[in-house]
């Protein structure tokens, strides 16, 4: 490698950049939906209790990889299990993170559209007939899909040639702050309006009855991917933190964090929602369709729609910084390659591959595969294969091949904090029930669907 390597300045940091990585677009429009379609708030008790019983001990493990081996996604394994051919765990996060990256900034660089849309008052008078018609138009209009993706990438290559600490790590506690605010500004509105109560209703007032097995599932599924477990994200972060930081409390504050963004964005789309009359089913459709039409009926809408897409582009790239971070620094340890070129290198790829994806979108697009755009193949590929895999061999590797006393070493710093039982029992659901619960997932991904 050719410069000292870098790491995370705080504590706060730590929690900033991690958080910014599981924290994204699904949780502001994907949660709100899957929610509406399982039952509301008895979806909601079954997604907090996976939480805390799985998602918990998933992220912890991709931690204690990370910070074990001081390396990145494939490096780690290489220390970890030389010789051995886990390294292959390694390179499916990377290429994962490169895919999902390419395809993701499409969706960003919508996310710019809309701002420009609701800052140069689009959507005023509209009905929701125009303002669909208006969204396949852009994704028709030729270029400018694209500009707005180069422009999405070009932003997150920005942060990430700065380095973690002055890079990842400034930014983030910067987007996250703000993010929240946004969020709870426009909870406050939403809030206000007349009928909203249903809407909370809906989010906190459980029925019981609604919970099966599917519910279970889909929850699981939910929990998993907004946790972003399974890609290396969080092996690459857990790399750069210092050997004396809790990691117990440090993936409890993401954990809590990740799931407070999910629950805020319900809170401002639920009591919207259902004060309009609109049923919160409509997914991608509720956010950049529905929500912009029932932001004009509102008193001050204009504005408030506005803060909606920025928070929107906010999460977006607290998501794209923590991807091509994976990138960079694969290249980097691996190649030794300079950050500046490796980030360059990096985001024309994203880019490539992304522009591809943003085109296969358009009508009578050549670019398909299956009947499908190429965007939704590779959408499916990552979260239905790769990320399920990735976080199934995760759990393997630190249950069963790792050492037993590393594991409590990291977690437990090298004896310095305590409550052994607990980690006992953290360590058994890595072992035992996490493998199954994955698997799970992955046949319900795959064959259920």
């Amino acid at each position: 490698m050719n410069d000292k390597r870098d790491t995370f300045g705080s504590k706060l940091g730590i929690i900033a950049a991690a958080a910014g990585s599981a924290i994204g677009l699904g949780n502001i429009y994907r949660f709100p939906c899957i929610v509406g379609e399982n039952g509301g708030a008895a979806f909601i008790i079954i997604y907090l209790l996976i939480i805390i019983g799985l998602g918990i001990p998933i992220m912890l493990s991709e931690f204690i990889i990370g910070r074990r081996s001081k390396k990145n996604l494939v490096g780690a394994f290489k220390v970890l299990a030389p010789g051995t051919s886990w390294t292959i765990v390694g390179y499916i996060g990377v290429i994962c993170a490169l895919i999902i990256l390419a395809f993701y900034s499409t969706v960003s660089g919508w996310t710019l559209e809309y701002i420009y849309k609701a800052a140069t008052n689009y959507f005023s008078g509209k009905d929701i007939n125009a303002i669909e018609q208006g969204f396949v138009d852009f994704q028709n209009s030729g270029l400018r899909p694209i500009i707005w993706q180069i422009i999405f990438i070009i932003l997150t290559t920005f942060i990430i040639l700065k380095g973690i600490k002055d890079g990842v790590e400034k930014y983030t506690k910067i987007l996250m702050p703000a993010l929240f605010i946004l969020l709870i500004i426009l909870c406050i509105k939403s809030l206000t309006l007349e009928g909203s109560l249903e809407g909370l209703k809906f989010l906190f007032k459980p029925d019981l009855s609604k919970i099966n097995g599917r519910v279970i599932l889909n929850a699981l599924g939910q929990a998993f991917f907004s946790l972003s477990l399974g890609m290396g994200c969080l092996i690459t972060y857990g790399s750069y933190i210092d050997k004396n930081d809790n990691l117990r409390s440090t993936t409890l504050s993401v954990c809590l964090t990740d799931t407070l963004v999910a629950i805020l964005a319900g809170i401002i789309i639920f009591p919207a929602a259902f004060s309009f009359g609109v049923h919160p089913e409509a997914g991608f459709g509720l956010a950049f369709n529905t929500l912009p039409m029932l932001f004009d009926q509102m008193a001050g809408g204009y504005f408030f729609c506005l803060l909606f897409f920025i928070l929107l582009a906010i999460a977006a790239l607290t998501s794209t910084i923590s991807l091509l971070e994976v990138i960079v620094t694969f290249l980097c340890e691996e190649f030794n390659m300079k950050r500046p070129s490796a980030t360059i290198l990096g985001s024309l790829c994203a880019a490539v591959i992304g522009i591809f994806a943003t085109l296969s979108l358009r009508e009578n697009s050549a670019l398909t595969l299956f009947n499908k755009p190429l965007f939704d193949n590779l959408d499916f590929l990552t979260a239905n294969i790769m990320l399920p895999l990735g976080a199934f061999l995760i759990v393997i590797f630190v249950a069963w091949k790792m050492k037993k006393d590393n594991f409590f070493d990291e977690i437990s710093n090298n004896g310095t904090l305590k409550n052994g039982s607990i980690n006992d029992v953290i360590f058994f659901i890595i072992k035992y029930i996490a493998p199954i619960v994955i698997a799970l997932i992955f046949i319900n991904q795959i064959f259920l669907s």
